[in-house]
């Protein structure tokens, strides 16, 4: 009944995929399927029924034992002697796999493409199809069409390790998974110039690659292949393949601004609204229904985003598989600075708060956007905030932020010579040309973000000022954004207290505010009068030094030309309203001056009267508590002191008058004795 035959062609034919075995145990003229049963087309009836899934297969025993030591296990070790029914609940590949592997013992011939070698290599080692049993079995050819077909192959290892998703953990202790990184690694990083390949390039709205359209992406010699060729196939893989092949590609030495934008370009396709559209709209991000989607769909407001991140509820399926993509590609982007834009970290930073990712990885990516802070936008920092917190806006985050780009400037003003650039020359480029201003820029965009959350209520005057005041004096040239920041919190907050408004407009330096802001300081009514009066006093001396560096010019020189730079200087950030009002409002600082000058002169009399009444009052107390045997004792110490005197300067001749008089009394009050 079986018929044994040796095996007369061994040889393969690769490159159409097409694998036959010339040993096989039943004359066939192929499978049939009926229903979800597949049924040998022969005379010789089945003899064992195999089940993969919910599809039965009836086949015969000997081609399967002579190919497969898990068929031979699974039969003759069972204490049934008469099994006739096996079930393959785990086999790798599912039915698709093991319709090939059946085909092949009964030497069919098989069509090997990019589609289904990986699971039928997995079949395959799941059966045991060594050569053990057969030489050229099974294993054998799948490898060798791997190694020679697919691994050469640009579409076909982006395919296979495509296919790969659904054979874990097969594929991986197969080494498909690595072998196929690899190979992809290697042709990504090779010269554009010399790629010869189809690939997909970057369509403006595919979501996955189309390889039988190939016709205006394939690389032609007038058209020259730009470098990020490799982003839209490489887009297609799943977050944990996109890893090993961004780890396999920094391995090989690819530029660290290429592999940023390879991220981002994934991060759009898998998170939609993540990266801006052409409108640049600051708030289109949002959690599509569908994450496979091309990004095109994009968040309309804001509400639902809050709402959906303060959800106690049990998180959905998509929303573990989009942390699970957000923690991935924080892990993988380049240390380096500037290898991803600080707008994406910051939108990937406020997904990363709603989802909820692990907390170091959420420190590491403030760290990163504290890096490049000075890139930032308003848009992108008006996160809000998902941790029940006060505020309609999450401040917190924004000072953290700030610390972080305040240690990083430190650092790198301590240390210039260190650099952690793979590139040095652009690294110093880079450095020469923002450094200098970048505290500059950063003052800017922290004023403009107080004065957008100065209207929130529940913003603390703590809050507000701690945030003011983390950025040092010298980053300030000018504080109209600051005053206007501090105007927007009094009008929300009306019911401060005299304390609180002198607390809080101790962070603006009056001298620092432009004539604009000044003339509407000036006119104020929410801010302390004594802080009317520095700006006004600023303003005076001001206008004298103007005056003063005037006088001091040359006569010979022209005499209006140097107030010309400094009048432009000081209107160039202010709008043009104020040069059309200009007379008007010099005419409201004169009367200002006047007045103050009045209240000034009123002062100096008041204190001047109040001094000559102290005085009066003084000598009019003294009188009241001196008495006449006081001044009685007085007198006679007075009269004490002129006759010491006057003896010291009277001669002899006195002094014996003086005598005679002394004795005369005595004489006459003997004789009245």
């Amino acid at each position: 009944m079986w018929e044994s035959e040796n095996e007369s062609v061994r040889g393969r034919d690769y490159a159409n995929g097409v694998l036959s075995s010339g040993k096989h145990g039943v004359k066939t003229d192929g499978f049939e399927l009926r229903g979800k049963s597949w049924y040998v087309a022969t005379d010789i009836p089945s003899d064992l029924q195999v089940q993969v899934g919910d599809v039965n297969f009836h086949l015969h025993k000997y081609p399967l034992l002579s190919r497969s030591g898990k068929m031979n296990r699974l039969i003759y070790e069972s204490p049934d002697l008469d099994l006739n029914k096996i079930a393959l609940e785990d086999l790798p590949g599912g039915p698709e796999a093991f319709e090939l592997a059946a085909k092949f013992c009964y030497g069919i011939a098989v069509d090997l493409t990019a589609g289904n070698i990986s699971g039928l290599r997995c079949a395959a080692e799941y059966l045991e199809m060594t050569e053990d049993l057969e030489e050229g079995n099974l294993i054998f050819k799948t490898e060798a069409f791997l190694s020679y077909v697919v691994l050469s192959s640009w579409r076909d290892s982006i395919l296979v390790l495509k296919s790969c998703e659904k054979l874990s953990p097969w594929a991986e202790n197969l080494q498909i998974v690595r072998r196929c990184s690899e190979s992809i690694a290697w042709k990504a990083c090779a010269n554009p110039k010399g790629i010869k390949w189809a690939y997909t390039g970057r369509p403006t709205k595919v979501s996955s690659p189309k390889w039988n359209d190939l016709k205006d992406s394939s690389p032609s010699r007038n058209q020259p292949v730009p470098p990020d060729w490799w982003f839209e196939d490489v887009s297609i893989l799943r977050i944990d393949h996109f890893v090993r092949v961004i780890t396999a590609i920094k391995v090989k030495g690819m530029r660290f601004e290429l592999i940023g934008a390879s991220i981002m370009h994934y991060a759009a396709k898998w998170l939609p609204g993540l990266i801006k559209d052409g409108q640049g709209q600051g708030d289109d991000m949002s959690i599509s229904s569908n994450s496979n989607s091309s990004g095109s769909s994009s968040w309309k407001g804001g509400l639902h985003m809050i709402v959906a991140g303060t959800k106690d509820d049990t998180p959905s399926i998509q929303s573990k598989d989009q942390r699970m993509i957000i923690e991935s590609l924080i892990s993988i982007i380049p240390p380096q600075k500037d290898s991803v834009s600080c707008s994406f970290l910051l939108r990937l930073l406020r997904m990363a708060n709603m989802l909820k990712v692990a907390p170091a990885l959420v420190t590491e990516l403030e760290k990163r956007v504290g890096m490049q802070f000075e890139q930032a936008t308003l848009a992108d920092l008006l996160i809000p905030s998902y941790n029940k917190s006060e505020t309609l806006y999450d401040v917190d985050l924004v000072q953290r932020l700030l610390e972080h780009f305040i240690v990083q400037e430190q650092t790198e003003s301590s240390s210039p010579s260190r650099q952690s650039f793979t590139d040095k020359h652009m690294y110093e480029g880079a450095q020469r040309g923002n450094n200098p201003n970048a505290k500059m820029r950063v003052a800017r965009l922290v004023d403009s973000y107080l004065t957008e959350v100065s209207r929130d209520r529940n913003l603390s005057l703590t809050k507000f000022q701690v945030l003011a005041e983390a950025l040092p004096e010298s980053a300030r040239t000018c504080d109209d954004g600051l005053y206007r920041a501090i105007d927007s919190y009094l009008k929300a907050h009306p019911t401060l207290s005299e304390h609180e408004r002198k607390r809080l407009c101790r962070v603006m330096d009056c001298q620092k505010l432009s004539i604009d802001a000044c003339m509407h300081a000036a006119q104020n009514e929410r801010l302390p009068l004594r802080v009317v009066v520095q700006v006004l006093f600023s303003e005076q001396v001001k206008i004298s030094n103007a005056l003063a560096n005037t006088t001091l010019k040359d006569p010979a020189e022209t005499q209006y030309q140097p107030l010309i730079p400094n009048r432009k200087t000081l209107l160039e950030g202010t709008p043009q309203s104020f040069q059309e009002g200009w007379v008007a409002a010099k005419k409201d600082i004169n009367t200002l001056k006047f007045e103050l000058e009045s209240v000034k002169t009123k002062y100096l009399e008041l204190q001047n009267d109040m001094e000559n009444l102290q005085r009066h009052f003084d000598k009019m107390s003294k009188q009241k508590q001196t008495s006449a045997w006081t001044s009685g004792w007085k007198k006679l110490s007075k009269l004490t002191k002129m006759t010491t005197t006057e003896n010291q300067d009277i001669g002899p001749q006195i002094s014996t008058t003086a005598e005679q008089t002394r004795k005369a009394p005595r004489r006459w009050r003997n004789s009245i004795s």
